[in-house]
């Protein structure tokens, strides 16, 4: 006897936003008539899809675990090495090339350049992300604010992120560096209060075209207060613009940073980052250029990491981007 029609295996299933998976019967296999193909939709949710996006940008996923590894090593330095950051070595071991003993070789006055470097990358990478999560929360809230109730507050915001923007950034963080000293708190406040604008501008514009949905007017409609309407139906929809410019921050902070400290008008020595261990082996370049070599590069690559993780998440979070002829 026939078997009942679709059991001869298992039905096909449909995933929205992914590929369709044939019948076990493989082509050719057509349905007994009078009975429609049994077919089971899987929906994937908003973070599926974004996951599943995501993970196609190898670019992206190779640089989040660098970044991962990175950020592993800076914090866990003190227990890879079993050298101080700022303890003296000996003398006779100065400027003494990479080695098995110090793997990045050693400064002027004797002191493990791998334990420095890590250490350093510790403050870069704290202070990167500490000026984009206050950046960005600004930001997010001043543009939610112009872009949502829009007249009078729209435009008394806007002007005052317009005065921000047009200030020459770099003599203001060099003056406001050297009246408010050179401590790690400092330096994230003063790049937090240039980094705010960018976002307030992109949430803004999100907001303008959010506010005007279907679902918005359904909600207002039905008698929620602005601050559900913003939090509840508005924000989690402007989550993937903020989050992309968030991480885009953190390498934008990292080599400003540098810079001033390169300058010698950030985080002022003893505490090594990244941009004053580049200023401090001026001298040596010819001499000990691994001084150069390893601080720069731990700058080059983790700033191309952030970019790469924030082009996939740019990527992942965009509902109308194409990956590889996909989606």
């Amino acid at each position: 006897m026939p078997d009942e029609a679709g059991s001869g295996g298992p039905p096909a299933t449909l995933e929205v936003g992914g590929e369709v998976e044939p019948t076990a019967g493989g082509p050719g296999v057509l349905e007994p008539l009078g009975e429609p193909a049994r077919v089971e939709e899987k929906v994937l949710t908003t973070k599926q899809l974004a996951w599943r996006r995501f993970k196609r940008h190898k670019l992206a996923i190779g640089s989040a675990i660098i970044l991962i590894l990175i950020t592993l090593m800076v914090i866990l330095v003190d227990a890879i090495s079993k050298y101080n950051f700022h303890e003296l070595g000996n003398v006779l071991d100065s400027l003494k090339g990479p080695s098995g003993k110090h793997w990045f070789g050693t400064d002027n006055l004797g002191r493990d350049e791998f334990v420095r470097v890590m250490y350093g990358g510790r403050i870069s990478l704290l202070v990167g992300v500490a000026v984009a999560a206050s950046a960005g929360t600004v930001g997010a809230v001043v543009g939610g604010l112009a872009g949502f109730y829009g007249g009078w507050l729209d435009n008394v915001l806007m002007r005052v992120t317009d005065l921000f923007l047009s200030i020459p950034f770099l003599v203001v963080l060099i003056i406001a560096s050297k009246l408010l000293g050179g401590s790690v708190f400092d330096v994230v406040i003063l790049l937090a209060a240039i980094f705010w604008m960018p976002d307030a501008r992109i949430v803004r514009g999100v907001f303008l075209s959010l506010k005007e949905k279907e679902y918005v007017e359904a909600a207002r409609s039905s008698g929620a207060s602005n601050k559900r309407i913003i939090f509840y139906h508005i924000m989690p929809n402007a989550l993937g613009p903020i989050i992309v410019n968030v991480t885009l921050l953190v390498a934008a902070a990292i080599l400003t940073e540098s810079a001033l400290s390169f300058l010698g008008f950030g985080i002022a020595p003893p505490t090594p980052t990244w941009g004053n261990l580049l200023s401090d082996s001026q001298p040596f370049m010819l001499l000990a250029p691994w001084l150069v070599w390893f601080p720069g590069i731990m700058i080059l690559i983790t700033v191309l990491c952030v970019n790469f993780v924030g082009d996939g998440l740019r990527d992942a979070l965009d509902p109308h981007q194409r990956l590889g002829g996909h989606e």
